[in-house]
């Protein structure tokens, strides 16, 4: 078959269905996006730049549709290239998110798309609304309304849709639901897995080193924000540290903003924090690398003691999938999506978002009680197993290629 996959930071969400399908040495693969240095062997990247950004007076709610509008602009004039020569997808898979399938039907009419539908925004019983201490005033709802703008647009293209969670399903109208599948989203488990011998020797990560007699606990996100709990993880630590002598913990994550807003007066989250907290951080104890390569990250949890995920009630990380595949003892936030992947005392331990105390009451429940440690640590390996499996998830992402590519 002939693919054509469109993600604007290449490979996106795509990574695992690309490798497998250029593995399969049967395909031609094709990949528009925006530059960067990412590569695969085997896939073709052909690359887009929108012709300019939005412009500052476009009122501030309309921004986001107009980006949508150059990025879509921008990918049909490389789709129209390829066109010209000679190519033609037999299926168009992308993210909807940016806007930059809305236009491929205009050049390849009748050719079958299926969109990553990620999240559609609501005001009510959602991120927007969840943590009181950065509650939306009213004038900026319409900014959050408009966002589905892109969502609308792309549900009236008649295509498939495919979600990872059911959470990010159920964010959408039920008349958009039928439209869009669930394909859950999985580990590869023969790289996450738990290595028994991870505690017997020091672990190091740049200029850190943790001891066998130490207790590790981590913390792991693209960026260290609000909408990944950084803010009340790092206010669980004074209870936490105070609480054991013997902990060491690690937050690896940069200092971007992926979600959300940047600090209000401008700098970093992980800066604001720190002078929030001031002397009740020692940081003899507390490291924050940044980012790390993928083989530290699976060094670093299959060491881990404790592994933090929490979150808005919003879209799951990979990271929290990987780390139940290498069998962590996950402390996860009571909201969904977490719920979804733990259920408390069984396979992890909930803890609610938004109470930094109880947070660290429930780590320090993870540490000291060994007979809970092992069974949520053999429990979460045993459900990655079974629902966490990327072979599995392969095998099912062909079957809705197979059907939407025939129409179906």
């Amino acid at each position: 078959m002939k693919y054509l996959f469109v993600h604007q930071n290449y490979p996106g969400q795509f990574l695992h269905i690309v490798r497998h399908l250029v593995a399969q040495k049967r395909h031609d693969v094709v990949f528009i996006s925006e530059p960067n240095q990412n590569h695969i062997e085997g896939v073709r990247k052909v690359v887009y730049k929108p012709t300019r950004t939005p412009l500052p007076d476009i009122h501030r709610s309309a921004q986001e549709f107009e980006g949508a509008m150059l990025r879509a602009e921008a990918v049909a004039v490389a789709a129209e290239t390829i066109k010209k020569l000679g190519y033609t997808p037999d299926i168009v898979i992308g993210h909807h998110g940016w806007g930059e399938l809305l236009n491929l039907r205009d050049v390849w009419p009748g050719v079958p798309v299926l969109g990553y539908f990620e999240f559609y925004y609501r005001l009510a019983n959602s991120d927007v609304d969840f943590d009181p201490e950065f509650a939306m005033p009213s004038w900026d709802f319409p900014r959050v309304r408009a966002k589905n703008g892109i969502n609308l647009l792309a549900l009236e293209l008649n295509g498939r849709g495919q979600t990872p969670t059911k959470f990010q399903h159920s964010t959408y109208p039920e008349w958009a639901r039928k439209q869009i599948s669930l394909l859950e989203e999985g580990a590869n488990l023969d790289i996450c897995k738990p290595d028994p011998a991870a505690r017997r020797a020091p672990f190091t990560l740049g200029d850190i080193t943790v001891s066998p007699k130490e207790k590790l606990v981590t913390y792991v996100v693209r960026d260290l924000e609000p909408y990944r709990g950084f803010h009340v993880m790092m206010r669980a630590l004074p209870h936490l540290l105070k609480a054991r002598r013997d902990v060491r913990v690690i937050l690896i994550g940069g200092d971007s903003v992926s979600y959300g807003a940047h600090p209000p007066n401008g700098g970093t989250w992980k800066q604001l924090m720190l002078n929030e907290l001031g002397d009740a951080i020692d940081l003899k104890r507390v490291h924050f690398p940044g980012r790390v390569a993928y083989e530290d990250f699976v060094r670093l949890l299959q060491r881990s003691d404790a592994h933090v995920y929490l979150s808005y009630p919003f879209v799951a990380s990979w990271s929290l999938r990987e780390a139940l595949a290498m069998g962590c003892a996950v402390v996860g936030s009571d909201t969904p999506t977490v719920t979804e992947f733990i259920a408390d005392g069984r396979n992890g331990v909930l803890v609610p978002f938004l109470e930094p105390k109880k947070i660290a009451q429930g780590i320090e429940a993870v540490l000291e009680d060994g007979a809970l440690n092992k069974r949520i640590r053999t429990a979460a390996r045993a459900f990655a197993e079974k629902h966490l499996d990327l072979k599995v998830y392969l095998q099912n992402y062909e079957a809705l290629i197979e059907a939407v590519a025939k129409g179906g």
